[in-house]
């Protein structure tokens, strides 16, 4: 499968990513732990069908040792046993924050008190931007159709800077 079009040759394209990854360094500094980034990366991933960030964000999650079956039920994390209720909360908001134009409420009242109660503002913040930045790269990939399954972890590392 070959994209439409390829993003790092455009001028535009790559300015608009590494001002992307550069807001994202304010996530990857943030004290949300690196696990929940991940699963939450990953499953607005998977909702969005964007196939090069779920190679991706399974891939990267795993090297930082995440676990096979964790990643495997992030797609039916409602009915998993595995994710810790912090975890759960993050999941929720990420997945009422991504479905907006299901004619979807947006989050729901509970959900943002689940939050509320396992992250400070810091760390809600983080997950805020997370999910704005997260929805951005998967709707790029998406319209341009690129493909998913040759990422190894680390390869982007030095594109955007």
């Amino acid at each position: 499968m070959e994209p439409r079009f390829n993003l790092f040759d455009s001028q535009i394209a790559m300015t608009f990513a590494k001002r992307i990854h550069g807001a994202g360094m304010a996530v990857e500094q943030s004290t949300l732990p690196k696990a929940t980034r991940e699963l939450v990366m990953l499953r607005i991933s998977q909702i969005n069908g964007c196939a090069p960030c779920v190679d991706i964000h399974t891939k990267e999650a795993t090297a930082a040792g995440e676990t096979p079956l964790r990643l495997s039920l992030v797609a039916v994390w409602p009915e998993a046993i595995v994710f810790t209720e912090a975890e759960r909360a993050a999941l929720a908001l990420a997945e009422e924050g991504t479905r907006l134009a299901d004619a979807a409420p947006g989050v729901s009242d509970e959900t943002w008190a689940e939050v509320r109660k396992h992250y400070d503002d810091d760390q809600i913040g983080a997950l805020i931007a997370l999910v704005a930045m997260v929805n951005a790269a998967n709707r790029m990939n998406v319209i341009v159709r690129n493909p998913g399954g040759s990422y190894e972890p680390g390869m982007y590392a030095g594109a955007f800077d």
